[in-house]
């Protein structure tokens, strides 16, 4: 894809918003961190909440590559796998699609008009998370009792009284890049409502507050699960709207709504203020 011609599409799921660029049969990354934080600044730019690159690939229908707003890279992205999946199941016409990631091969399923995304077995071990010292991942030490995480990307996930009056905010970007989180966290504030529904609020690591994120309400669900407060299936509603969750043996599952806003080129004079 020419440097003077990039398209792309917005899309959102649950309010979690995406700018999706297909590169196509191109070999050469479009994307870079200079490129993706010019674009994710909301006054200058696009905005967004995670820029997708979809790429091709030698061992899945489709790979795919993620970046935060402030230009640094995402191993993992739930709703904007979940918006890719739909966009290239339906100009395919697949109702299943494999998806390459950092995160490893991600299958995604088209049932019934639902698009589910199957985001890989959480990561429970201080390891794999990263933490950066051996602790218990359920019980995280640090004030609040948090729970850790990896769903390819780094959790940190607390439990609360009243996830709306918690202070995603302030505390949010603190533990973000709290000393336990080498590779820095995203931050989730969850409250029980009933035996298999939570309510969410994020602080995503690189973006800031969203209004959704996947791969949280993912790690959030398998936490809640681990600690008895919900089953493995767990409906989670979030700012922007409602995810379902469902942990099985062969991973954690994850369905929401998906929304295409527009469709638009990058105009070349934007990309030579970039590259200058």
């Amino acid at each position: 894809m020419e440097q003077h011609c990039i398209r792309f599409a917005k899309m959102h799921g649950a309010g979690n918003d995406f700018v999706i660029i297909d590169s196509g049969r191109a070999q050469t990354r479009v994307m870079n961190a200079a490129l993706a934080a010019a674009l994710g600044d909301r006054h200058r730019g696009v905005g967004f909440d995670q820029l997708a690159e979809i790429r091709p690939s030698d061992s899945a229908d489709i790979d795919l590559e993620f970046w935060n707003a402030d230009g640094s890279q995402a191993g993992a992205c739930g709703n904007a796998t979940r918006c890719v999946a739909a966009t290239v199941m339906a100009a395919r016409g697949l109702d299943r699609l494999r998806i390459r990631t950092a995160r490893g091969l991600l299958l995604a399923e088209n049932r019934e008009g639902q698009i589910w995304v199957n985001m890989g077995a959480p990561i429970l071990d201080w390891r794999g998370i990263p933490l950066a010292r051996d602790c218990d991942t359920a019980h995280l030490p640090i004030d609040g009792d948090p729970a850790g995480v990896g769903m390819g990307n780094p959790h940190c996930v607390f439990f609360v009284d009243d996830a709306e009056a918690a202070p995603v905010g302030t505390l949010g970007p603190e533990i973000e890049h709290h000393p336990l989180f080498p590779a820095a966290t995203n931050v989730e504030f969850a409250s029980l409502m009933a035996p298999d529904h939570l309510r969410l609020r994020v602080w995503e690591r690189g973006t800031g507050i969203t209004l959704a994120c996947g791969s949280g309400a993912c790690a959030t669900a398998v936490a809640a699960c681990q600690r008895g407060l919900t089953g493995p299936n767990v409906t989670i509603s979030a700012d922007g709207g409602v995810l379902q969750v469902d942990w099985r043996e062969d991973g954690v599952w994850l369905t929401g709504p998906v929304a295409h806003v527009f469709d638009a080129t990058l105009s070349a004079g934007f990309l030579a203020q970039v590259r200058a």
